[in-house]
């Protein structure tokens, strides 16, 4: 039997019910309840979330209301919480994971965080182009590439302020 046969097969006894259960889109009166924790502490918690921004390591992306279930690892880059009322919070993560739990509610762990406005534009610009110095430089294996690593979150950091 062909597998599009097979397919087609269970398609036709898969129960009626199942396709009715379709996801629908975010109603406005829909809200997240969102935990953005970073290992010793909470950073932020509310009830009256519309959207959350965050850079997924598969790209950036925007989580509303009854968004499906998921687990996604961050990289390190901006958070954008967005309240009712078009109030925006901005953190700048270190990298992470995000899950998206049934029910509307959103758990953000991450290693470190700051508020966005706490970082300076020029302190950015110089550190990275230390850290780039040193990954180009005649140093050892270990240190080019933890500045590498390093040069890789201050790139982050300066595209986010760049958006703040």
């Amino acid at each position: 039997m062909s597998v599009l046969r097979l397919l087609s097969s269970a398609a036709r006894r898969a129960p009626s019910t199942f396709a009715q259960q379709r996801r629908g889109y975010a109603e406005v009166a829909d809200k997240i309840s969102l935990s953005l924790v970073l290992p010793h502490q909470a950073i932020f918690t509310s009830k009256d979330v519309v959207q959350v921004n965050v850079a997924a390591a598969t790209g950036d992306m925007g989580i509303l209301a009854n968004h499906v279930p998921s687990i996604e690892a961050l990289r390190p880059g901006m958070i954008e919480v967005i309240e009712s009322g078009n109030a925006s919070k901005k953190w700048f993560a270190s990298g992470g994971f995000a899950t998206v739990h049934p029910g509307n509610k959103l758990t953000i762990n991450v290693i470190e965080a700051a508020p966005l406005e706490s970082f300076s534009s020029e302190a950015v610009r110089a550190n990275l182009q230390e850290a780039l110095k040193v990954a180009a430089g005649n140093g050892s294996e270990e240190d080019k590439m933890e500045a590498r690593i390093e040069a890789d979150v201050y790139e982050a950091l300066q595209h986010a302020l760049g958006s703040k």
